[in-house]
């Protein structure tokens, strides 16, 4: 800087230079340094703090990062609430659908059990009337093993479906099942037609109420503990229990017959005849006609017997069969 005065002094005056202070460059305000003072109410002291910009910025992104954070949290949080919503409704269903599923299966073991019984009295109706061999020896086309893995109790749901198919497979051998066998039923109905007086004259009631003490077949004698084979059934009852004639036939013998004891023998015709022995008395007489339900004798235990009972022989041309072929009730 130069200055100047009055021309007679410049000789005199020495030019002083000085460098002007440069200003320094401004720094942002944001990453500038802060100064802040804290004051307390009481003791007058105070408390100093300095901090730069940046330190605040990342403080306010740590906060909107925070905050960010929580809502997408939360988000989470409600979308895994309602998945679970979802899951349990859907667990709910497939329990629901597994009882009825196991309901149905019952239903159809109960549609399978009668389909059997029909077929059985079926079997024993054509065994009457010589159009079938023994019962025993039939066998539906179903078959037990459909059923036996159809499971019981909660079910998964790959279990579920293979019920399902399993179901489905069975009803449709079911209702084949059934077609046949009202095939079978209208072939019966014409034969029964055709062989009412053989259907009348067949013993296919029970003889007397009771219940089995010994089937037909190998046993072991009650007398000797010796294997024997037993002609008939035992069926015990209290004595005095009426037996009735099983089928219409004619009486051929009514008396005592040694260890059977009062006995009355049936001539059913074709060969088919029925004896009933260790009566306490009976009440017909040889040569009599006898009508199905006809009283004959009462339960007793006359003879070789370890207590009151009925023995009940089917014989047919003089050869034992076993009695539960004829019997349909």
């Amino acid at each position: 800087m130069v200055v100047c005065g009055h021309p007679a002094l410049m000789a005199t005056t020495r030019f002083d230079l000085f460098r002007v202070p440069q200003p320094r460059p401004k720094v942002p305000m944001l990453f500038g340094k802060y100064h802040i003072v804290i004051l307390r109410e009481r003791g007058g002291s105070c408390r100093n703090l300095f901090m730069r910009g940046w330190c605040g910025i990342a403080g306010v992104l740590f906060v909107a990062s925070l905050m960010g954070l929580t809502i997408w949290l939360a988000g989470k949080y409600l979308h895994t609430y309602e998945v679970e919503q979802r899951l349990a409704e859907a667990e709910k269903t497939i329990e629901e659908q597994s009882t009825q599923l196991l309901a149905m299966t019952g239903k159809l073991q109960g549609l399978q059990a009668d389909l059997t019984r029909v077929q059985q009295f079926d079997t024993k109706l054509r065994l009457m009337i010589n159009m079938e061999k023994d019962p025993t020896e039939v066998q539906t086309s179903m078959g037990g093993s459909r059923t036996e893995d159809l499971s019981k109790g909660y079910l998964p749901l790959h279990r579920q479906e293979l019920l399902a198919r399993k179901m489905h497979t069975f009803i449709k051998q079911l209702a084949t099942d059934v077609r046949l066998e009202e095939v079978r039923q209208q072939e019966l109905l014409h034969a029964l037609r055709a062989n009412r007086d053989i259907l009348a004259a067949t013993p296919s009631i029970w003889p007397t109420e009771g219940f089995i003490s010994s089937t037909f077949g190998s046993r072991k004698s009650p007398f000797t503990s010796r294997g024997e084979f037993h002609k008939g059934l035992d069926i015990n009852n209290r004595p005095g229990t009426p037996i009735w004639a099983p089928a219409r036939g004619t009486v051929t013998f009514a008396g005592t017959d040694g260890a059977y004891g009062n006995c009355v023998i049936l001539q059913h015709g074709a060969g088919l005849s029925t004896r009933y022995a260790h009566m306490q008395r009976f009440v017909v007489k040889e040569g009599q006609s006898i009508q199905r339900g006809d009283i004959i004798g009462y339960v007793g235990s006359s003879g070789r017997t370890t207590g009151p009972h009925l023995h009940y022989e089917v014989r047919v041309n003089g050869v034992c069969v076993n009695p539960m072929r004829y019997i349909l009730n």
